[in-house]
């Protein structure tokens, strides 16, 4: 293993270990990292070696090659972080990345979908899947999604254990392993009630004709990760949306989840208490929501008021 790469891994085990970030975002900090060290690599450099206008060049590089500025940007971070735990660990006396400023992140609204766009999905939803029990299941995906405003990696990973005995809330272990309670609405417990019971008599089926183990998942598959998938449920999501002729582009998983919070917001809830059901570690990622409402009620006068015409 390259000096480079067991930078890389000790820095991921760190990430882990320490601040409990999850496997999608130790994944991203190491693709950006191995590029960055290709990059160097190409140059007779590598991490010990690299400085400050070595990463200045590199992040010139990107911009030419016509990356994004939020992929410059989470490269940049990326970097910044290493050398951090690289200066903190003695590997180099000096952190090369500390002033770098980078291209920032461009600041854009939310797409979220109106309170009639989500009745049409969820009416939709009834009517796409080859057999009842998928039927099923996709209602009580779509419902609990749109109640608590998960996201769709903590929805589809939900323990079977966290649903029993018909609850009224739900214990949602999200980022970090930060937990937190989420309401759940009558026809979501509806939902709930009706995919457990089905999937109990799946499961219990399947135990004594096969011996199969029982799933932990609420959504069990027979996939490598044990669950129903975020890119299964994406691609559920879009044919509920041609069904509901709502057009596929603006639904999502992520939309739904806007939706949730924006509707809330629209019917006066607190901002702090939404913060608190999406897992929001910090109120200004909330706050965006506030811009979202601003805009949706600016469209509404511009639309419908009788003078908007002049």
């Amino acid at each position: 293993m390259s000096r480079d790469h067991s930078w890389i891994s000790r820095f991921a085990e760190a990430q882990l270990a320490e601040l409990g970030a999850a496997e999608n975002t130790r994944e991203s900090y190491g693709r950006d990292l191995l590029g960055f060290s290709d990059w160097l690599a190409q140059r007779g450099l590598d991490f010990t070696t690299a400085s400050r206008a070595d990463i200045e060049d590199y992040l010139v590089a990107c911009e030419a090659e016509g990356l994004a500025q939020s992929t410059r940007a989470r490269r940049l971070s990326s970097i910044k972080q290493l050398y951090r735990f690289a200066f903190e660990e003695d590997w180099r006396t000096d952190n090369p990345a500390i002033q770098i400023k980078g291209p920032g992140r461009t600041k854009r609204l939310p797409k979220t979908l109106t309170e009639d766009e989500v009745s049409r999905l969820l009416d939709a939803v009834k009517e796409v899947g080859r057999t009842q029990a998928d039927r099923t299941r996709n209602i009580c995906l779509m419902e609990l999604l749109y109640a608590t405003g998960m996201r769709v990696s903590e929805l589809v990973s939900l323990p079977v254990s966290a649903t029993r005995g018909d609850p009224r809330m739900l214990l949602i272990r999200g980022k970090g392993g930060k937990e937190r309670m989420v309401p759940l609405s009558d026809p979501a417990r509806a939902a709930l009630r009706e995919w457990l019971e089905m999937r109990d008599e799946v499961e219990d089926l399947a135990k004594q004709e096969k011996g199969t183990k029982p799933s932990a998942f609420l959504f069990p598959s027979r996939g490598k990760a044990g669950h129903f998938t975020r890119i299964r449920f994406y691609q559920l999501i879009k044919d509920i949306a041609v069904k509901a002729g709502v057009s596929p582009s603006k639904v999502t998983p992520h939309t739904l989840r806007h939706a949730f919070a924006t509707h809330l917001l629209a019917h006066g809830a607190d901002l702090r208490a939404i913060q608190t059901l999406l897992g929001h570690a910090d109120l200004s990622t909330t706050e965006i929501y506030t811009h979202v409402l601003d805009e949706r009620l600016k469209e509404l006068v511009l639309t419908h008021h009788p003078l908007a015409g002049d």
